[in-house]
């Protein structure tokens, strides 16, 4: 990004036009989706209950991943996904009966540390999408983007890694830290500000907007915080073909939440997601 386009934005962020709102590399601006803050209540869609999986399936067919992993309801109202059984390698995927197009999502997540998960966007019965990434493990990432069966490609400005104390996550670090345009994306939070947005072993709200046709700008936020913008369209990502992964996810899809297969997901461990809401644009 040249510093006119970084000018031009925090214009445009200040005045609430033509933008989202959040925060850049380099430096905090405008709070996040400040110009839908008053969007209608009734404008949303509950995609999940709290009581039952009235509306999701898990993949209809054996993915990388697994069979479809262990998703059930705790008290609460908490989505709790496993692997099936704990342990054994066996996840997958629980995707929303609907598909959509362009929309906002909200939902709260609280992943276990050590969990290998992710909100699939624009998804296929078989999880190819473009990932929001939910790693909360040393070397993951929350908030940036990955190409789940569609090349595989990373596009994430910093990772995360852990500091325990008796075997409990006390504090978090960021590593490999690396300018948003090096990999592909429009902007990111810094590492800083994404360390004070997180709360550890607590719930945190994901709020992501994909808009665009079959070349999506997704924005995605964390506690009000702008965490990542990636612009399908023109992105550079390494391994990254617009073309390719446009033809395999079309214009729309499923949302999903994920159970990562084989080995590295710890037995017992959890992903947890809660007040799951979706609304149209």
């Amino acid at each position: 990004m040249t510093a006119e386009h970084l000018i031009d934005r925090r214009r445009m962020l200040a005045t609430g036009v033509g933008v989202i709102g959040g925060s850049i590399l380099g430096g905090s601006v405008a709070p996040v989706f400040a110009a839908d803050a008053a969007a209608d209540d009734d404008a949303w869609i509950q995609l999940f209950d709290g009581k039952s999986l009235d509306g999701w399936h898990k993949n209809p067919e054996k993915i990388g991943h697994g069979t479809g992993g262990h998703w059930h309801v705790e008290p609460g109202g908490v989505l709790a996904g496993e692997q099936d059984p704990p342990g054994s390698g066996n996840g997958g995927i629980l995707l929303t009966d609907r598909k959509f197009e362009n929309f906002e999502l909200e939902l709260d997540i609280k992943p276990s540390w050590g969990v290998d998960s992710g909100i699939f966007l624009r998804s296929t019965d078989r999880g190819q999408c473009i990932q929001m990434t939910v790693d909360y493990y040393n070397g993951g990432n929350i908030g940036h983007f990955y190409g789940e069966a569609t090349g595989g490609w990373v596009a994430r400005a910093f990772s995360i890694e852990g500091v325990e104390e008796d075997g409990k996550l006390v504090r978090l670090k960021a590593i490999g830290v690396r300018p948003p345009e090096e990999v592909g994306l429009v902007s990111s939070c810094t590492p800083d500000e994404w360390l004070d947005a997180w709360k550890i072993d607590d719930w945190n709200a994901v709020r992501v907007r994909v808009e665009g046709g079959k070349y999506p700008k997704i924005t995605t936020a964390l506690n009000g915080l702008e965490v990542g913008v990636f612009d399908a369209a023109n992105s550079d990502a390494d391994g990254y073909d617009r073309e390719a992964v446009a033809q395999t996810l079309g214009g729309e899809g499923h949302i999903a939440v994920q159970v990562h297969g084989g080995g590295s997901y710890p037995a017992g461990k959890k992903c947890r997601w809660r007040n799951i809401r979706v609304r149209e644009l």
